[in-house]
C-alpha cells in the first residue's frame, strides 16, 4: 500500500484498466494524480481483452467506412457525432499507445490487420496475438511508475463527495486495514469497467460489479442505456471449467460454428453468417442449443489449415490444451457469456457526466458510440478516445456539466441487498439474459423487493452485493419499460423492433 501525499489531488480516477491508466498518464501534467482500484493495478477488465483495438489505420481502409459499420451495428440508437469522434480520432490515439510502449503485431514490416464480425473491413489491431489487452495494460503499468501518480490498489470507493452541487471528492475504504479515508479533488472521473458479475455467464473477472455506475447513480448522475448488455456468442463451456473467452478473431480468421448434427447453422440466420453482429449470433446459438436440448455448440476450427492457430491465438490455443481441446483437431464447445454493457453513466462527448466534477470512461460511461450493440473492438478505443478528451476537457479548465436530458426517468434504489452473489447471478441470468419476457422481469423485480434490508457492510463482498443490487434492479427496470426488441436487449413478448417509440434512448436518475 502506498501512502497517498497529504492535499488535494488535481485529479482522482476510481479504476485502473486501459481507461484509468490512459487518463492519469495523460492528466499528470495537470498536478498529482491519484488513482484507487479495489484489486491489484492490473485486475481489470483490460487484461481479458483477447480481440483487440478497432482503428481506420489500413490502406483499403477509412474512419467513415468504421462510422458505417459501428452505426449499422448499433441497432439504430448510436449518437453519430460521438461515433464519429470515435473513429475519426482512432489512429491517432493509437500512436499514443505505441508512445506509451504498446508494440502491436506486425507483418511484413507493416502492422498486422484482423477482421472481426460487423467490420468490413479488417481493422483490428493486436498485441502478442490475443494477449492484446494484457500488452496494453503491461505497457500502461510500467508508464505510470512515475512520481506524479499514486495508486493505491485495494482501496474501495464507497462514496462520491458532493458539495454545492459538484463532485468534490471521494470516501474510501483501505481493504487491508479497514480504514476510511477521505480524498478531496478537483475532478473525479470513473473507470470502474462493467457489470458482467450480475450474470452467472460471464467473461469478466470478479472487479466488474458495476460499482461506478451504481456510485454514480447514488450522486445524482444520469444513467442511460442501462438495458442494453451484450453477450457474447462464444465462451468456451466445458464442465467445472471457468467460462473462457474465445474470442470473435477466431471467427474472423474462418472458424465455423457447427450444431450438434454438424451443420453450419448461421447462414440460416444472418447473411453474414457466422460474421453476423454478437447479438444475432447469440441468439442463433441459444436457438440451436434449445432445439437439439444441449449445452452448447462448436466452434470449428479444423479447417484453418494456413493458420497458425498456436501462434495467432497462443492464450486461447494454451487453455483449450489445458481442458484437452487441441483447436487443431477439436471442436472447440462454446455458448454465449454476458460480456460487455452498453449503458451506464450518461456522458457528452468531453467525458463529462451530469454531475459537475464528474467524468467517465470505458464501460463505465455512456457516449451513445455503441447504441443498443457494440460493434466488435469498439470498446478499447472508446476508452482512450474518450480518455483523452476528458483531460483536455479538464486542462481547458471550461467546468460544468454535460446536458440534462429533456426528458429523465425517475427510479428509486432498492433498500434490499442480494443475499449472496450467487443469487443475484441466477436471478438476472433467468430475468435478464439473452432472451427476457416481461413476466420474467417482475418476478425478479419482486424477488429483489423481498431480499434482506441493506446494511452499511463495507467489506468488498457486502459492498458489491449491494452495488450488484442497484444494478441489476436498474437494468430490470429498463428493460421491463423497453417494449420492443433492439440490439443486446431482445424480448420474446415484443421479438419486433419498434422506430415509432423506441428509436431513443431512456435515462434514469435517482428519485431521492
Amino acid at each position: 500500500m502506498v501512502t497517498p501525499r497529504p492535499g488535494r489531488w488535481a485529479l482522482i480516477v476510481i479504476g485502473s484498466g486501459i481507461s484509468g491508466l490512459f487518463v492519469a498518464l495523460e492528466a499528470r501534467r495537470l498536478g498529482p494524480v491519484l488513482v484507487l482500484t479495489k484489486g491489484s493495478i492490473d485486475d481489470c477488465n483490460t487484461r481479458w481483452a483477447q480481440g483487440g483495438i478497432a482503428a481506420a489505420v489500413g490502406p483499403l481502409d477509412t474512419p467513415e467506412q468504421h462510422l458505417a459499420d459501428t452505426i449499422a451495428a448499433g441497432a439504430g440508437l448510436v449518437d453519430e457525432t460521438a461515433a464519429r469522434i470515435l473513429c475519426y480520432e482512432a489512429p491517432a490515439r493509437i500512436r499514443d499507445l505505441i508512445r506509451y510502449g504498446v508494440a502491436f503485431d506486425s507483418l511484413g514490416g507493416e502492422v498486422a490487420l484482423g477482421r472481426e464480425a460487423a467490420h468490413s473491413r479488417s481493422r483490428i489491431l493486436h498485441a502478442g496475438g490475443d494477449r492484446t489487452g494484457a500488452e496494453i495494460e503491461n505497457a500502461l503499468t510500467a508508464a505510470a511508475q512515475d512520481p506524479s501518480i499514486t495508486i493505491l490498489d485495494h482501496t474501495l470507493a464507497t462514496r462520491l463527495m458532493v458539495r454545492d452541487g459538484r463532485v468534490a471528492g471521494v470516501e474510501a475504504v483501505a481493504l487491508q486495514t479497514g480504514a476510511a479515508e477521505t480524498y478531496e479533488a478537483d475532478n473525479v472521473l470513473l473507470a470502474t469497467g462493467g457489470a458482467g458479475q450480475l450474470y452467472s455467464h460471464t467473461t469478466n473477472p470478479e472487479v466488474a460489479t458495476g460499482d461506478g455506475i451504481a456510485l454514480a447513480f447514488d450522486a445524482g448522475a444520469e444513467i442511460a442505456d442501462i438495458e442494453f448488455y451484450q453477450f457474447h456468442p462464444t465462451a468456451l463451456c466445458v464442465p467445472g471449467v471457468p467460462t473462457f473467452l474465445i474470442s470473435e478473431a477466431v471467427r474472423g480468421e474462418g472458424a465455423t460454428l457447427r450444431n450438434a448434427g454438424g451443420e453450419a447453422f448461421m447462414s440460416r440466420y444472418h447473411p453474414l453468417g457466422d460474421l453476423a453482429p454478437r447479438d444475432v449470433v447469440a441468439r442463433a446459438i441459444v436457438a440451436e442449443m434449445r432445439r437439439e436440448r444441449v449445452e452448447s455448440v462448436a466452434l470449428d476450427c479444423t479447417g484453418l489449415k494456413s493458420v497458425d492457430l498456436a501462434a495467432r491465438f497462443p492464450a486461447i490455443f494454451a487453455f483449450c490444451q489445458q481442458v484437452g481441446i487441441d483447436m487443431r483437431h477439436d471442436p472447440i464447445p462454446v455458448s454465449p457469456a454476458a460480456h460487455y454493457l452498453m449503458g451506464g453513466v450518461r456522458t457528452d462527448t468531453d467525458g463529462r457526466t451530469t454531475l459537475p466534477g464528474l467524468y467517465a470512461c470505458g464501460e463505465v460511461a455512456c457516449t451513445g458510440v455503441h447504441g443498443a450493440n457494440r460493434l466488435a473492438s469498439n470498446s478499447l478505443m472508446e476508452t482512450i478516445v474518450f480518455g483523452k478528451r476528458a483531460v483536455e476537457h479538464i486542462a481547458a479548465g471550461a467546468g460544468g456539466s454535460a446536458l440534462k436530458t429533456a426528458s429523465v426517468l425517475p427510479a428509486r434504489a432498492p433498500e434490499t441487498a442480494a443475499p449472496s452473489h450467487a443469487a443475484l447471478q441466477a436471478l438476472m441470468w433467468d430475468g435478464a439474459g439473452i432472451e427476457r419476457t416481461g413476466t420474467a422481469m417482475q418476478d425478479a423485480l419482486s424477488a429483489i423487493d423481498h431480499w434482506p434490508a441493506a446494511t452499511g457492510d463495507v467489506t468488498r463482498p457486502g459492498f458489491e452485493r449491494r452495488q450488484m443490487t442497484v444494478m441489476a434492479s436498474l437494468m430490470l427496470r429498463a428493460a421491463l419499460a423497453r417494449t420492443e426488441s433492439r440490439g443486446g436487449h431482445y424480448r420474446g413478448d415484443f421479438p419486433e423492433t419498434d422506430d415509432a417509440h423506441w428509436k431513443r434512448q431512456q435515462v434514469f436518475v435517482r428519485d431521492h
